[in-house]
Order: structure tokens, then sequence, then C-alpha cells
């Protein structure tokens, strides 16, 4: 018996040797091959093995890690790419492309790596990255008005090209700035002007992508209907972004800031009641931000929320004070909490740089905080009463780690149809929600601790938000939507994210995709399918 029992541990041992030998072998080989057919189709004039970073390289890991934005997604754990193609030009991306059709491996798309589960550079099958922060130039035509910006660009580098030509012009996107520009505006782009000009897709008027046969197209070449869904869609299920034509918005040469907190002890309860009832109908040009997270309270050991209150506004401090004391009185806002400056000096403030911080500030690319994070979103279509608001303020002092931020909409939002793009979130949301935890222990165990903590506040919210479908904001990825595996359920999988996210657009773009990427090539954990016929 004990022979026996040996022999077959033995011969188990020798199976699984040489699975795990055939397996290392079969990697090999795809790597191999995949090189090789870069190299064969790489141009002269641009080698691809010049941007070419394999694990073996001592530039490998930077590389990977320079661009990932959330610590979740950098543990000895995280599926690595078998290869990082750091592109700069386009020629890398189109042989990119055939190799990847060739050889079966996965390719993930990096602009700025804030995709918020990693999705960009993450994956559970064998993968490859393809890095466009290289492809980042800038090109401002103030004259027409119009910029053509790199996918690799940040937001940052956007709104000082920008404010370098002219203190009278800027653009609607995201408020940070290490943020690349191929995601943000494919996934819709928004940010503090928003309810003046709409968001960053309202305002394109042009793009470039390589196509699944290795096209590169713009926007008469492609056709409305592949423009419209890398226009909100989200890029990455449709091609590669090389570049976006901005439209640029007037900006007065002095906007004014603010930010004021307050807590429950300082009647939180009534004027978060109140901001719900003018947020969305105040004057365009002023947006203003409501965050709330618990703090340590007045008496010791006791926990509170506060409620911070940040905006912008178009115009100077007098006219800001004017409207807010007609619409907002109970914040009692001073003129001494307003401050006037620049467009792009109000970037900083919004990102929390202190005050007089130089406009070169927006050129840096590290982020002033990396952290491990978890997202979700929400959109609120009615005000919360105040009974509400209590049952959350004693919910939040029970979690006490996650956040949320309440985005008004209204003014331009309200007026663009929700089919003008794939993003259907306009009229009739009195504001977008964010729910926000970040946390600095390393490990799955406290990342699911927290994760748990941000799901139970999700939860907890559901009687107040939208329904069938409960909506949600691509740009805000959250995986707990749902996961497509892209086999034979792929549509179906689809579907329940794709739903939440674009709501009745969802069909225009599953038509666009089965007609440009019939194979499904450029897929991801929630890119959108193809028709299942």
């Amino acid at each position: 018996m004990g022979t026996s029992t040996s022999s077959t541990l033995s011969l188990l041992s020798i199976i699984l040797f040489l699975s795990l030998s055939w397996a290392a072998s079969a990697s090999d080989s795809i790597n191999g091959a995949f090189l090789q057919c870069l190299s064969t189709h790489s141009q002269s004039s641009h080698p691809i093995s010049a941007v070419l970073y394999t694990p073996d390289n001592s530039s490998y890991s930077s590389v990977l890690e320079t661009y990932i934005r959330n610590l979740r997604f950098n543990t000895s754990t995280t599926p690595k790419p078998r290869l990082i193609i750091t592109a700069t030009h386009e020629s890398h991306i189109q042989v990119a492309i055939i190799c990847s059709k060739k050889h079966g491996l996965q390719m993930k798309i990096r602009s700025g790596g804030h995709d918020y589960e990693g999705v960009s550079y993450v994956s559970e099958v064998p993968f490859f990255i393809l890095d466009m922060f290289n492809l980042r130039s800038i090109s401002v035509d103030i004259e027409d008005e119009t910029a053509w910006v790199q996918a690799g660009a940040t937001l940052g580098e956007i709104y000082y090209r920008i404010a370098e030509k002219s203190k009278t012009h800027g653009f609607p996107a995201g408020v940070c700035p290490t943020v690349g520009a191929g995601g943000h505006f494919s996934g819709g782009g928004y940010g503090n002007m928003m309810r003046k000009y709409g968001l960053s897709v309202d305002n394109i008027v042009d793009a470039e992508l390589v196509d699944v046969n290795g096209r590169i197209l713009n926007r008469k070449s492609m056709g409305e209907d592949l423009f419209w869904a890398i226009t909100g869609g989200g890029g990455a299920s449709y091609g590669v972004i090389v570049s976006y034509k901005i439209k640029l918005v007037k900006v007065p040469e002095t906007v004014t800031v603010f930010r004021v907190a307050r807590t429950l002890e300082q009647n939180a309860t009534d004027i978060v009641y109140q901001w719900q009832q003018v947020a969305d109908k105040v004057d365009d040009g002023l947006f203003i931000r409501l965050t709330m997270d618990v703090v340590n309270g007045s008496r010791s050991g006791e926990k509170t929320v506060r409620a911070t209150f940040l905006s912008l506004f178009l115009g100077s401090s007098d006219t800001l004070l004017n409207i807010m004391d007609a619409n907002l009185p109970e914040l009692g806002l001073q003129t001494s909490d307003c401050t006037e400056m620049s467009w792009a000096e109000s970037v900083l403030f919004w990102t929390n740089f202190a005050t007089g911080t130089p406009v070169e500030a927006l050129l840096d690319r590290n982020p002033q905080v990396l952290t491990h994070l978890k997202r979700k979103s929400d959109y609120l279509k009615k005000p919360i009463p105040k009974a509400g608001l209590e049952g959350i303020w004693k919910k939040m002092i029970e979690l006490q780690t996650p956040a949320m931020t309440f985005n008004p909409y209204g003014g331009k939002m309200a007026e663009i149809s929700p089919s003008a793009t794939p993003f259907p979130h306009r009229a009739g949301n009195l504001c977008k929600i964010q729910y926000a935890t970040n946390w600095d222990e390393d490990g799955s165990e406290a990342a699911e601790r927290y994760i748990n903590l941000t799901r139970q506040l999700y939860s907890y919210m559901t009687p107040f938000v939208s329904k069938s479908p409960r909506e949600a904001f691509l740009n805000y990825r959250d995986l707990d939507l749902g996961i497509n595996h892209n086999g034979k359920n792929s549509y179906l999988e689809g579907r329940v994210y794709g739903i939440k996210y674009f709501k009745k657009n969802f069909d225009r773009l599953v038509y666009v995709k089965t007609k440009v990427d019939p194979g499904n090539f450029f897929r991801n954990e929630q890119s959108i399918p193809t028709l299942p016929y």
C-alpha cells in the first residue's frame, strides 16, 4: 500500500512538473514569437525595440509602477504584463495591434493610469500594456479656439498650455491634473465648469484613432457612429485613441474660489438640505461641490460629519457673494472666504495646492497623494429629506472611513440630449455622487475590509438614488457592477453594467462595436460587447 501511494505521488509530481514546464515553455514561446513579430513589422525610421520593456529589463518595474495610481494594484501578487510598449509613434500602436491579434496576447491601453479598478494595466489573462504616456503633445490654436491633444497628455499639461497662450480660455475637464486625457475624455470627462459648458466630450470636435485593422482614422474617415462612441463610450472598446481635437471655452481673467467646512454642530444638516434645493439651479457659472466625511467632534472621543463646500465661480467675488446670499444664506459665506485668481490657478486650488503655488505645478506628473482606494458612483434625482440626511450621518459615523462627494448638475448639463453622446446622465439629475474610501494599509485583508465599508454605505443609500437602472458613471470605474469574461456570454455580462453606465445608449454602443470590431479584439473587464448573433 505504501509503495503504491509513493509511486502515485511520484507520478503526480512528474506530471505537475511537466505541465508547469510546458506552460512556462509555451509562455516563453508566445513571448518570443510576439517579440519577433514586433521586430519584423517595426518601421526602421521608428524602431519599436527602443520602447519595449520585458520583465528582464532593469527599467521594467519602474515603467510599470510609474503610472499605477491605485496601490491596490501594485502588489507582488498583482498580475504583471508580459511586455510594456511605451509608444512614441503611431506605427508602434499599429504594430502592437497586428502582433497582438496574431499571437493572442491581450492588449491593455494605459494613458494616465487613473482607472479606479486598474483595468488599463491589470488582467487575469496573459497581456501586455500599450503605454501612451510618451504620446503627449498639445497643440493650441487660440485663433481657432481649438487644440489637438494626444492621449498621453495630462489634464494639468493641457491647462498649462492653454493658459500659456491665453488668460481668457480654458477647457471643461477634471480637477486632478495628473489624469491622462485619453481615458478621461473617452469616458465623458467632467469638471467644475460642466454646469456652464457641459462635459469634455461635449467640446470635442475631432479625434484620431487606430482601429482593429491598424488604420489611422479621423472623424471623417471613421464616420459619425464611431466618433460618437469614443466621445463618452470608452475608447478602449473601439480602438486606440491617439489624440482628440478639443474646442476651447471662454473664461474670465479672474475667477473666484472658496472652501468652507461646517460640522453637524455648525448646522451642516440644514445647509446640506438647502444646498440640494439650489445647487443645480443657481447661476450656471457657479459650481459648488459638497463633500461629506467623518472627523473628530468637539467633544473628546466623539465623531461628527463635516460638510465641505468647494466652489468655482466664473466671475468676481462680489457677484458670487450676492448669489450665495440669495440662494444659500445658511452657509454664511464671507468676503474673507473668497479668493480671486486666474482660472489656471483655480485648478491648483481645487487640487489642494497652497495658494500662490506657481502654475508650473500643473506640469508635475506625480500625484500629490498615492494610496489604496475604492470608488463607486450614484445619481441623485431629488433632494434627500432631513430625516434621511440624519440617518446617513449616523451610518457614516458608524463606518467612519468612506466619504461622499456630491457634484451638482443642471445648467448646460440639463440642456444636452441624453443621446447626444454615449453619456446619458443629463436633465433630471440633481447631482452625481462619488463614494470614496482611501487607506494606507497593505494587504488583501485590509483591502477587503475597506472595500466592504464602501459597499455598506452604497447599500445604505439605495432608497435615495436612481433606480431601474441604478445609474453609474463610467469614469468612476466600479467592477462591483459586473465583469465581462469576454466569452460566449459576453453580451449578457456586458449588458449588466452597460445599462447602468449608458442607459438606452448601450444598444447603439453595441451596434457600433459589432460593426467596427466584430472579433472583440479591443476588450477588457467592462468593455462594450458585440452582438451575440
